[in-house]
């Protein structure tokens, strides 16, 4: 278990060092084949930014309106003594 943890701190050590920066979203990276290669990797660029837009919200009116309704009803005699 320590022999697994040593070595995947030595990748991760190794794996922060081989990139570098070389302008505005742009990066260096080393790749292990036989030998190196360097790679230059272009990140995307995100633009944010706010917009207004027009909603339209109907208007609800509530009619308020009395009705009789029929309720059921339950009577329980209880039985004699």
């Amino acid at each position: 278990m320590r022999k697994f943890a040593a070595v995947a701190a030595v990748l991760a050590v190794v794996s922060i060092s081989a990139c570098k920066k070389t302008g505005e979203g742009e990066y260096q990276v080393e790749r292990p084949v036989i030998g190196t290669q360097t790679d230059t990797i272009h990140t995307p660029t995100v633009q944010v930014g706010t917009d207004t837009a027009a909603v339209k919200v109907p208007k609800v009116q509530v009619k308020t309106d009395t009705a009789k309704i029929k309720v059921p009803t339950v009577k329980v005699n209880p039985p004699k003594k």
